[in-house]
C-alpha cells in the first residue's frame, strides 16, 4: 500500500439485491477527485440525470427474485472498504483506469462480497438457485422458447467478468470470462482466449497477454506474457510481495516467475524461476556466481534459461534490444 493521500472516489449506481443482501453494483462513471464533496458534485454531473438518470433501471425481476435500487458512493481510497457498494466502486474504479494496480487498499474486499451465481440473466443468490433455475424454465416455456435457451450459469464467483460491467477502449479480449472486473487493461493490449488477468492487476501498456496475470501483478508496455506462463500473485505469495514484469520482456510459453523482472527481460519457455532457485550468474568478463534468483528480482537485461547439458538455471546478460510486439495485433 502506498502512504495516506486525499483521494476519493465516487459513482452513482444500480446495486442488484437478494432479499437484503447486494450481489452486484455497477457504476457506469466513477469519477476521481481529492475531496469528498468534489468527487460527489462531480460524478452526479457525470452520470445524466444523476440520481434520477438511472431511476428507470429500479426494477424487480419475479425469476430471480431480485431488485435493482439506485446507489450513490463515495469512498477514501484509502480507508478499508466497508461493504459490498464501496467494494464494487473500488473494482470499477481499476477498470476504468481512474487508479493503478497496488494504488487503492483493497483490504479485507473478499469479506464484503458474496458468492454469486452469474447468469445469462444476471445475477442470481446461491440461495435456492434451483428454484431460480425452474422460474427460468417454466417462463421460457411459457414464452414458447427452448429450456437451453432459459438460463446459462456463466460462473459462480465473487468476481464478475469485467466485460459485463466495463469495457475499457482500444483493447482486444479473446474469451471475456478470462478477465475478472478490477483488472487495469491499458490501451493497446491484447489477452488471448487462454490468457487471464485478475483484479488488481494488469498491464501498464501494450501487451501481449496469452498466460496468467494474477493479483498484484503488473506489466510494462511491450511486454508479452507467452500462453500458458504464470506469475505467482499476492494471493500466492502471502499477500504482501508485488511482482512486476518491465517494458519489452519476454515470459516464454510455459514459464513462470516467482520474482520480478525488469525491462528487456527474457525467461525461455518451460523455466519456472521462484525466488530460490538457484542461477548461476554470467556478467560480463567476471566469473559466474551462483546465487538465489531473489537477488535478481527486477534487474534489466536478463536471460534466464536452462543448460540443455547440465540443468543448471543460467542468468546471462542480455544486450539485444526489448521484445518488440506485432503492431498489427495492438
Amino acid at each position: 500500500m502506498v502512504g495516506m493521500t486525499d483521494r476519493f472516489i465516487s459513482g452513482i449506481g444500480l446495486a442488484t439485491l437478494y432479499k437484503d443482501t447486494v450481489l452486484s453494483v455497477w457504476y457506469p462513471q466513477p469519477v476521481l477527485a481529492s475531496t469528498s464533496e468534489e468527487a460527489l458534485e462531480q460524478a452526479r454531473r457525470a452520470t445524466p440525470q444523476g440520481l434520477h438518470g438511472l431511476s428507470a433501471g429500479e426494477t424487480t425481476c419475479p425469476i430471480r427474485r431480485t431488485r435493482t435500487t439506485v446507489v450513490e458512493t463515495c469512498v477514501n481510497v484509502d480507508a478499508d472498504p466497508r461493504d459490498a457498494a464501496d467494494s464494487y466502486l473500488r473494482l470499477h474504479s481499476l477498470s476504468h483506469r481512474l487508479v493503478m494496480p497496488n494504488d487503492i487498499n483493497l483490504t479485507g474486499l473478499f469479506g464484503t462480497l458474496e458468492n454469486v451465481v452469474w447468469t445469462s440473466l444476471g445475477p442470481c443468490a446461491v440461495e435456492d438457485f434451483e428454484m431460480t433455475r425452474t422460474q427460468a424454465m417454466i417462463h421460457s416455456q411459457d414464452k414458447g422458447s427452448s429450456v437451453d435457451a432459459a438460463l446459462t450459469v456463466l460462473s459462480v464467483d465473487k468476481f464478475p467478468r469485467m466485460t459485463d460491467f466495463v469495457l475499457p477502449s482500444d483493447v482486444r479480449i479473446g474469451d471475456a470470462s478470462r478477465v475478472r472486473l478490477g483488472a487495469y487493461l491499458a490501451p493497446g493490449t491484447v489477452v488471448m482466449h487462454e490468457g487471464f488477468v485478475n483484479f488488481n492487476a494488469g498491464t501498464l501498456g501494450k501487451a501481449m497477454v496469452e498466460g496468467r496475470i494474477s493479483q498484484g501483478v503488473v506489466i510494462g508496455d511491450g511486454t508479452d506474457i507467452g500462453g500458458g506462463a504464470s506469475i505467482m500473485g499476492t494471493l500466492s505469495g502471502g499477500g504482501t510481495h508485488r511482482i512486476t514484469i518491465g517494458r519489452g520482456s519476454l515470459l516464454g510459453a510455459n514459464a513462470g516467475i516467482g520474482i520480478s523482472l525488469g525491462n528487456n527481460c527474457v525467461v525461455e519457455a518451460g523455466l519456472y524461476i521462484t525466488g530460490g532457485t538457484k542461477v548461476r550468474l554470467y556478467i560480463s568478463d567476471e566469473n559466474p556466481a551462483d546465487v538465489k534468483a531473489a537477488t535478481l528480482s527486477g534487474r534489466d537485461n536478463l536471460l534466464f534459461r536452462r543448460n540443455s547439458m547440465t540443468g543448471q538455471v543460467e542468468a546471462l546478460s542480455r544486450n539485444a534490444e526489448g521484445v518488440t510486439l506485432n503492431p498489427d495485433l495492438h
